[in-house]
């Protein structure tokens, strides 16, 4: 909206904009209330006076030379150089450009203006920032603002810093949210690990009992399976009522199912018991100091927990090296195993099923030596799902940072992984990215965290 204030010599137009307490952390400039008033320099220094005597929330005026921008005179500046001796009398009828030209050797401005000109689109944050590096003296000057194609309006440096103020105090309720956000979700994060750790324990005991005694089960069902058939061979024919014992319980079936049954209940024993163990090793959150670990181990009960959802459709492919043990937080690392083969299932998922595309997962291990004879290990977890797109690469270990829906993404996952391989273990976590091919995470870890660089 603009409204026209008045018109004398020239036209002084209010652009009416947002209060500076009305600012969200993305506005800009252009969204502010400005002032568009200009003069040409050849005109007399009474016009300006008249002016700011008419509009006393004027900043200032733009000066014009034959319809080009040629600076600004600012409200302060143009009365004290009026306040001075014999000022009125030597500025009020000559021309503006002459005032100019002396305001600005005052300031040792002789060769240019110098004036701050933005854009309309420039952030405020990032014009405040500017306008506060300026020198001592023109520190509290209006600054310019190029509304449209050689069309300039002033701004107000009190608006302007009104305005950055209300941002960095929305910039930091923002940050206050987002910390207590992550404490909370840390703190879920430590809680479950604790639950599941007290948890797996708890379901061990019986689970070793069940895995164990099955196969005492097993052993038993088939010797008394062999006993009914020694009997039968020394007796020859059964009599009636055990022919028809036998009948009615479908013997011929049971002999031939028990032992398929106790097999499936032995193996489903053991995966339970393979399970606990990969939740016990997954659970390992709170550890107060680095332990020699299996990487392998800490992969394979993390696939473990993941299991189900794998298994629809997804090819996982396992080139494990020889690795040494390595000297690390077993279950920080699984987490970023987590996180990292989580977001690779998630981008299969996405990408659209064709007959030629097979989705895939390859998790890679090497031990690396380097020139200055440390050695690491690197962990490569690579999928052909959708990929990242290359304008957001660089983002994607951000905290907060994320490209699924609300609800879906917390933009944690990456960031604590990023900062879990660097600075818990002295790592680094690299990402390479093709859009449409695929993505892979490269883990590179110190195998001893005291021989690691700081």
């Amino acid at each position: 909206m603009v409204a026209q204030v008045s018109e004398i010599a020239t036209q002084v137009v209010a652009r009416s904009g947002l209060n500076a307490t009305e600012v969200n952390i993305d506005s800009t400039l252009g969204d502010l209330s400005l002032w568009e008033c200009s003069v040409d320099v050849s005109q007399p220094g009474r016009i300006v006076a008249q002016i700011f005597k008419e509009h006393s929330l004027l900043p200032g005026v733009i000066l014009t030379d034959k319809g080009q921008l040629a600076g600004m005179i600012s409200r302060r500046r143009f009365l004290e150089q009026l306040s001075r001796p014999y000022g009125l009398e030597v500025f009020i009828r000559r021309e503006i450009r002459v005032l100019n030209r002396l305001a600005n050797q005052k300031v040792g401005d002789h060769l240019s203006p110098g004036h701050l000109i933005f854009s309309g689109e420039t952030p405020i944050v990032e014009a405040a920032v500017q306008s506060l590096e300026r020198p001592p003296e023109k520190l509290y000057e209006p600054v310019v603002i190029e509304c449209s194609t050689h069309r300039y309006c002033l701004l107000d440096i009190h608006q302007l810093l009104l305005a950055q103020s209300k941002i960095h105090e929305l910039t930091t309720q923002l940050l206050r949210e987002n910390t207590q956000a992550h404490l909370i979700q840390t703190e879920k994060l430590a809680s479950l690990g604790q639950m599941v750790a007290g948890l797996a324990h708890e379901i061990r005991n019986p689970v070793n009992t069940l895995w164990g005694n099955v196969k005492f089960l097993k052993t038993y069902s088939q010797d008394l399976l062999d006993l009914v058939d020694a009997y039968k061979k020394e007796s020859g024919e059964d009599p009636e009522a055990i022919e028809d014992l036998k009948e009615d319980i479908d013997f011929e079936y049971l002999e031939n199912d028990l032992p398929e049954l106790i097999d499936s209940m032995q193996e489903s024993a053991e995966r339970l018991n393979q399970l606990v163990g990969g939740m016990r090793n997954f659970s390992h959150m709170g550890e107060n100091h680095a332990q020699l670990a299996n990487l392998h181990e800490c992969l394979d009960s993390t696939l473990l927990i993941l299991r189900n959802k794998l298994k629809y459709g997804i090819n996982l492919v396992k080139n494990y090296g020889e690795l040494p043990l390595v000297e690390c937080y077993s279950g920080q690392l699984s987490q970023v195993f987590m996180n990292l083969l989580t977001n690779a299932i998630d981008a299969l998922n996405e990408r659209e099923q064709s007959e030629q595309w097979q989705p895939e997962i390859t998790i890679t291990t090497e031990w690396l030596a380097e020139a200055d004879e440390s050695e690491w290990v690197k962990i490569q977890i690579a999928d052909n799902g959708v990929g990242i797109p290359a304008e957001i690469q660089e983002r994607i270990f951000e905290t907060f940072f994320t490209t699924k829906p609300v609800g879906k993404g917390t933009g944690l996952g990456l960031a604590i992984s990023h900062q879990i391989v660097t600075e818990k273990h002295k790592g680094e976590l690299k990402l390479r990215s093709q859009p449409g091919s695929g993505t892979t995470f490269e883990i590179w870890l110190p195998i001893s965290q005291s021989s690691s660089p700081d």
